[in-house]
């Protein structure tokens, strides 16, 4: 029979600097070590009352798709009551659900919906900030005790030439411009990392940080299996205010986020002192009634040293944006390698990898890396041990909308310009999920939706997909599917680099067929040599959608050709038809 000398190697040697991890067995997971989570961008995922706006009841009228695409569990972005400056993101209430997205009984009706179908809900927790619309922050502008201290209130540093009250130093908003905003009731300034709106909380402050774990609790209580924390590396700043250096990268203006070196507004000590008493909140809570482990995830954009630290002070997931940050189209294999290779080397013993491809946040995949190789970053980031987190559409492949200055409305696109808007939008990743070809792409009943849906929806939506033999969602529950298998749970890794561009990730337990992936990261088909062997021939178990490669056909030959942008994933025989026979 034959097999790709790539498994030999794979299997055999170590002769590669292969990137490894050891075995682990079955009844030693948590739930959620091999699961694959989706994120849901509610204002976008489905539309129940033709507003045009995504709602609860909208997700769970299509929950059965996300059991469907094969996740465990799903979390949504920020559904409490808001003003909507930042979309969600600045919250007036951390105990409720805006009525643009329904209610508190919605809420626990898509809770009941997501028990029935096996699946975890996570909520989006967002620590660093409230809205100015608040009561606490409403309180504090009035100094009321405890709220006084619940933001961060510094005096002006004085007055400029023309009399006009000057910050207390020059720390710069995500959102561009001055961090600090000015309130005359108080007489002082607040601090604010992002929008003017969302005045960051004070966790130096003992009463504040009670409010935020009983938060927490509240939401446990009501069915929730865990939290994505949201901005968490931006929760303390240097009390001496010292002013922040320059970055001097000159692609920046004055006056721009990325125009300073953030040294004293992100990635504190602090921080992870908060973290570790939230873990022990939700360990507690677990051991008090019996129930299964409440996740923690954290979003934190950091060198990867400050990132691994989130493993050991309580999150199960701290979030791994390197195929977001460091790759897109045109990667080599070789890089990919090495990202795959500098997280499972860098992450603690005992702890476990995980791996984003897309978020609300960032450029969609499709976009990023070319919407041939969209199945590409499916297959390696299903393949690899550990968690799979999926932003919704990607699934399907979906690509970014196209926006005018006139259409936008991220407060981060906002703040700038008409000439310089686009790299600071994040609406194209956010525009409606594509459902079918009727109208508004079968997200809404109206025409009109908050954001414009993406005129591909016509030919590029779920439905058609499913219906296709071969199609990019199709391409991911078989991914999905196959991540559920025991090899794919506990097996070995090993990644190589082949015939300098063919990135080849290989799952492996000894004595059993190997599941091999292959993903040719050039624009030139490659052909891989092919050695016989005693194990079983192998077959095709999946394809990206514009290799021309077909799932289910065997290599019985002495080379193999891989065309450009292929990525396959090969099975045993055996396998294959064992696993093609489960959906």
């Amino acid at each position: 029979m034959m097999l790709l000398r790539l498994a030999i190697l794979c299997i055999a040697l170590a002769s590669s600097r292969a990137c490894r991890t050891g075995t682990e067995t079955v009844a030693s997971q948590d739930w959620w070590k091999t699961t694959t989570f989706y994120q849901i961008y509610p204002r976008s995922f489905m539309d129940s009352n033709g507003d045009g706006i995504g709602d609860l009841k909208g997700i769970t009228s299509k929950m059965e798709h996300i059991a469907d695409a094969g996740a465990g569990a799903f979390w949504i972005s920020p559904i409490y009551p808001s003003p909507m400056a930042d979309f969600g993101y600045d919250i007036a209430d951390f105990k409720d659900i805006d009525p643009v997205f329904g209610s508190l009984a919605d809420f626990d009706d898509l809770v009941a919906k997501a028990k029935q179908l096996n699946l975890k809900v996570i909520m989006d927790f967002v620590p660093n900030h409230s809205s100015d619309k608040h009561e606490w922050f409403e309180k504090s502008v009035n100094r009321v005790d405890p709220y006084t201290n619940y933001y961060i209130w510094r005096d002006s540093k004085g007055v400029d030439e023309t009399g006009a009250r000057l910050p207390p130093n020059n720390w710069i908003s995500g959102f561009q411009g001055s961090a600090w905003e000015w309130n005359e009731q108080r007489g002082q300034f607040y601090y604010h990392m992002f929008h003017k709106g969302q005045p960051d909380l004070n966790y130096r402050d003992a009463n504040l940080r009670k409010e935020m774990e009983d938060v927490l609790t509240f939401w446990i209580e009501r069915g929730v299996e865990g939290f994505r924390i949201d901005a968490i590396n931006h929760m303390f700043e240097d009390e001496s205010l010292p002013d922040e250096p320059p970055s001097n990268r000159p692609d920046v203006p004055d006056g721009y986020y990325d125009s300073l070196s953030h040294i004293y507004t992100r990635d504190l000590n602090e921080t992870y002192d908060v973290l570790q008493s939230w873990r022990e909140l939700l360990d507690n809570y677990s051991a008090n009634t019996n129930t299964d482990t409440k996740v923690i995830m954290t979003e934190g954009y950091a060198s990867i040293d400050r990132v691994m630290d989130y493993y050991t002070h309580g999150s199960n997931i701290p979030f791994n944006f390197r195929f977001i940050t460091d790759a897109r189209n045109g990667t080599t294999a070789t890089q990919f390698k090495n990202l795959i290779d500098e997280w499972v080397e860098h992450m603690p013993t005992g702890y476990t990898a995980n791996w984003v491809v897309g978020n609300h946040d960032q450029r969609r995949t499709g976009s990023r890396y070319g919407i041939d190789r969209v199945d590409q970053m499916s297959i390696v980031s299903a393949l690899l041990p550990g968690v799979l987190v999926t932003y919704n559409g990607d699934e399907i492949g979906m690509l970014d909308g196209e926006l005018s200055w006139e259409e936008t409305v991220d407060p981060s696109a906002c703040n700038t310009n008409e000439e310089i808007y686009e790299p600071y939008s994040r609406d194209p990743e956010r525009t409606p999920f594509q459902w079918d070809a009727t109208t508004s792409a079968g997200f809404s009943t109206s025409s009109t939706t908050w954001l414009p849906v993406n005129p591909n929806y016509l030919w590029l939506n779920l439905a058609a997909q499913q219906v296709q033999e071969h199609s990019h969602y199709h391409v991911y529950q078989a991914m999905t599917t196959l991540r559920k298998i025991p090899l794919l749970k506990r097996g070995d890794l090993t990644v190589t680099v082949m015939s300098s561009n063919v990135l080849a990730i290989v799952r492996s337990v000894a004595g059993i067929p190997p599941v091999i992936g292959l993903v040719n990261c050039g624009e030139t088909p490659v052909t891989i040599p092919v050695i016989t062997t005693e194990l079983d021939l192998m077959t095709v178990y999946t394809s990206s959608v514009d290799s021309g490669v077909v799932p289910g056909t065997n290599i019985t030959t002495t080379s193999y050709q891989l065309p450009r942008a292929a990525t396959v994933v090969l099975l045993s025989p055996k396998l294959y038809q064992i696993i093609k026979s489960s959906y």
